[in-house]
């Protein structure tokens, strides 16, 4: 198809592409107006036992403390870990995202950290979630201390490193703009071209 057929055809089925601008004008009013949502972020450590060798637990972090808090993590966005999630109220979007504090000079995940998020539409909602997320960790951690035998004063400890903190969540409306206009052009055009070469191929039967 040469240039001068494809703006024929687009101005034959001109509808169609205001179709299509009207649908973009619609997202693009979405995007003008965000559901502002709230996400809430908190840091937790898993710290080894006090003892008389090394009474600073924070300068005895090792990256095996590391692989014990990642595991609990895992356990937790596991199927079986999500359904208990739910079962004390927390739903949409969380994440447990274990934190590389590792440099060209120590191992990544020295220090075994864990950055828990979730995403509600209301920050009281969105801060709740989190401390029911670190309930549920430090559950996990303690059943897992309480099935192997080890002694309390043995046990490792979670520490609040940051605690729960929501922020507004909006999107960028220049990119959401773009990506609405983008759309409309990638549709509007097919779809014209489309309903150009159908419509003519029934008035070519409709003639025969």
């Amino acid at each position: 198809m040469s240039p001068g057929e494809l703006v024929r055809a687009l101005r034959r089925r001109w509808y169609v592409l205001v179709l299509a601008v009207v649908l973009a004008a619609a997202g693009a009013y979405q995007v003008l107006r965000p559901s502002v949502t709230y996400l809430s972020t908190a840091i937790v450590v898993l710290k080894p036992p006090v003892t008389g060798s090394q009474p600073n637990q924070l300068a005895n972090l090792q990256p095996p403390l590391a692989a014990v808090s990642y595991a609990a993590a895992q356990q937790l966005d596991s199927p079986a870990g999500k359904a208990e999630l739910s079962a004390v109220g927390v739903t949409g979007t969380y994440r447990l995202i274990p934190r590389n504090s590792g440099t060209s000079v120590t191992p990544r995940y020295l220090i075994p950290s864990l950055q828990i998020q979730a995403e509600q539409p209301a920050p009281d909602a969105a801060d709740t979630a989190v401390r029911k997320i670190i309930e549920l960790y430090t559950k996990h951690l303690t059943d897992l201390q309480t099935e192997q035998g080890i002694p309390e004063a043995a046990r490792m400890s979670i520490t609040l490193l940051v605690p729960p903190n929501a922020v507004a969540q909006t999107g960028t409306k220049s990119r959401g703009l773009a990506g609405s206009a983008l759309l409309a052009g990638v549709v509007g055009v097919p779809a014209a071209l489309w309903t150009d070469r159908l419509l003519a191929r029934r008035a070519r039967r409709a003639g025969n």
